[in-house]
């Protein structure tokens, strides 16, 4: 059985992915029960799949560099739309309709993400060299859940350049904006049990070395990767964190309140 630890003050921060949208999520009820048992829930949202749809919808041919889709001026058009727009209100009205108090921002609100171009040959695609959690903390303070789309300022934007916004990977973000907050927990929702061992079991934990190992190995792939390196690298400042099933309902009340779900990286 597990204790029921008191949640209140702490600092949560929760990644959604598209994966994890839609019938049978559990996400919503549970960040607000976070709220209401006293925690602050941060949440961080992707759309990659969202976002691939609407590029669809407007005839635009993806292109792909080394396997990776090259985000073009007409694409980042559509995923700054998505998300920052579209998925972002559908989820602040959700946690409305919910009855908790939600506010919609992105990395881009108050300067909270700063990035510089990854890799030229990829097109705007960030990667994040700053993160000021000011804006965020100050709605934590409020009692409000702060909803927070991956899309960062380009920090240093050559003058010929007008475009000021990058897209950033959503796991990435979170680890970053969890670093900055120096939350107690940073946790994944995903729509697998964790992460699995060669064998397909899951482990329940791992050190940062070992997850490193995992990595290194193989063993880890695809989209587990960002998710276990943002665990890994916010460990500095943040208590631990977590890659769960998304789908269960209540997985991350019983995560929060200590008990064995998922993968835990100390």
């Amino acid at each position: 059985m597990t204790m029921q630890r008191d949640l209140s003050g702490q600092v949560i921060v929760v990644k959604i992915g598209g994966s994890t949208l839609g019938e049978g999520d559990s996400t919503i009820p549970d960040v607000v029960e976070l709220w209401e048992k006293g925690a602050k829930p941060v949440v961080v949202h992707g759309g990659g799949k969202v976002i691939s749809q609407w590029v669809a919808k407007q005839g635009i041919e993806p292109v792909f560099v080394r396997g990776l889709r090259r985000t073009d001026r007409a694409t980042l058009d559509v995923a700054v739309a998505v998300l920052g727009g579209l998925i972002n209100s559908e989820l602040v009205a959700e946690f409305d309709a919910a009855g908790a108090s939600a506010v919609g921002m992105s990395g881009v609100s108050g300067g909270m993400l700063k990035a510089e171009l990854m890799d030229e040959e990829l097109g705007f695609v960030g990667r994040i060299v700053e993160a000021d959690a000011t804006a965020v903390q100050s709605l934590l303070d409020a009692g409000m859940i702060p909803v927070i789309a991956p899309i960062a300022l380009f920090k240093d934007a050559p003058p010929e350049n007008p475009d000021r916004i990058l897209n950033i990977n959503a796991d990435t973000s979170a680890g970053h904006i969890a670093r900055a907050l120096e939350a107690d927990r940073l946790v994944f929702q995903t729509d697998v049990p964790g992460v699995l061992d060669a064998r397909r079991r899951l482990i329940p934990r791992m050190t940062r070395r070992q997850a490193r190992e995992l990595i290194d190995g193989g063993v880890a792939a695809g989209g587990m990767i960002p998710k276990i390196e943002a665990c890994v690298d916010a460990l500095d400042t943040v208590g631990s964190g977590h890659i769960i099933d998304g789908r269960e309902a209540g997985a991350l009340i019983r995560c929060c309140q200590g008990a064995d779900v998922g993968t835990r990286i100390i």
